[in-house]
């Protein structure tokens, strides 16, 4: 729930001039899993592999100037054998074999040692590398570059260069391979409340009279917005937590702000978490434009006055349900004075079940200033991929 909590602050008032950045020490591998089974977020960049690969948008566009970087002093196969000495190193999966990383399993009470040792014996082979222990278990050897501060600092200088650099940087982590990234000068930083041992650690012997930097109350990704309330760096308010979404509240009428009221009150009808009344119906009916129409991923094109009087049969039927809706790349482009054509990816969940469509919508400011709120004047959804393509006429709107 508080990653679902931080996509509807995001794609509501940060995806439109923001960049998120995951940076997690999983393979290209095991992040494409934990992505089809966490309703997580298309980041804009993606740092992987314990910063040891950098890739861009959705398609995962590699760096190659980071490639380039890493390359210096690294020999993966002697690395491989000075490391096969020490019979306490397990080697990871196959999948976690990166070519600028080497991974293996080592006991808590045996790590310290065998990491001075083996450093001793890749340094007289000539090679720079990094050595992280973290998660009480794991050991990754790096390329000397790597790391995920190092690629981060590596990002920030490459948006100096070209006159885009974030006015705010905000890194959030969790374990000892997260540390890197609270060094880097400038940041601002959160350890959420579950922050395993070895990160609180380096914070007390490091950090700990740094301002910039807070252990959080709150966990997982509920420790980020909390953070981004204590630096003061925007909105800290998830809709999600809105008491009354039906409402027209001035600091969420942007067009990304509506999209996630939207289909947040859908959630909330399906899971009978509101109540099932008229004044649900009448909202939705004061957003939709009567011309309006709902092209449904099939292909059946309705009016929505037709979606509606669907919907109204669906109350709470996915009451005690593990069933959540969130949206992501929400990208609002204005094409009148008045009127907004907005993309972004719509997904939902049905227990360990996530499906999703692209979607395009046509939105209209009721007045000038748009502090009256918005219309809809059109929406048009499509399977996002061929498993998606199953017959859920349900899913209206």
């Amino acid at each position: 729930m508080s990653l679902l909590r931080f996509n509807a602050l995001w794609e509501s008032s940060y995806r439109h001039d923001s960049l998120l950045v995951f940076s997690t020490g999983r393979s290209p591998t095991l992040y494409k899993q934990l992505r089809k089974e966490k309703p997580m977020l298309t980041p804009d960049i993606t740092i992987m592999s314990v910063g040891t690969e950098i890739t861009y948008g959705n398609s995962m566009v590699p760096d190659s100037g980071w490639e380039e970087i890493l390359n210096q002093n690294w020999d993966r196969n002697i690395v491989k054998e000075e490391a096969s000495k020490f019979p306490e190193l397990t080697l990871q999966s196959e999948t976690e074999q990166r070519p600028h990383k080497v991974s293996f399993y080592v006991d808590k009470s045996k790590a310290q040692d065998v990491t001075k040792k083996l450093s001793e014996l890749l340094t007289k082979q000539g090679l720079d590398v990094k050595i992280i222990y973290s998660g009480g278990m794991d050991l990754d050897i790096l390329a000397q570059g790597a790391g995920k501060g190092q690629a981060l600092a590596y990002l920030l200088k490459k948006f100096k260069a070209e006159g885009k650099l974030p006015t705010n940087t905000l890194v959030c982590g969790d374990s000892g391979n997260d540390a890197e990234l609270f060094s880097i000068p400038d940041v601002y930083g959160v350890m959420v409340s579950n922050a395993q041992e070895e990160l609180l650690q380096w914070h007390a012997e490091n950090a700990k009279d740094n301002p910039k930097i807070i252990h959080a109350t709150e966990r997982c990704a509920s420790g980020i917005i909390q953070a981004i309330g204590h630096f003061g760096l925007g909105p800290n308010t998830s809709p999600r937590d809105e008491a009354d979404l039906s409402g027209c509240k001035k600091e969420n009428l942007s067009p990304g702000g509506e999209v996630v009221r939207f289909y947040l009150l859908h959630e909330k009808w399906r899971r009978g978490e509101m109540e099932n009344s008229e004044s649900y119906i009448t909202t939705l009916e004061a957003v939709c434009q009567p011309p309006g129409v709902f092209v449904h991923p099939s292909g059946v094109e309705q009016s929505f006055r037709e979606c509606i009087s669907a919907l109204k049969g669906n109350h709470g039927d996915q009451q005690g349900k593990q069933y959540r809706v969130w949206v992501d790349q929400v990208f609002p482009t204005k094409i009148g004075s008045d009127t907004w054509l907005v993309k972004f990816q719509k997904w939902e969940m049905h227990g360990e079940e996530q499906q999703s469509c692209l979607c395009s919508a046509v939105l209209v400011t009721k007045d000038a200033d748009g502090s009256d709120g918005w219309t809809w004047r059109h929406l048009h959804q499509t399977w996002s991929s061929v498993a998606g393509a199953k017959d859920h006429l349900s899913w209206l709107l």
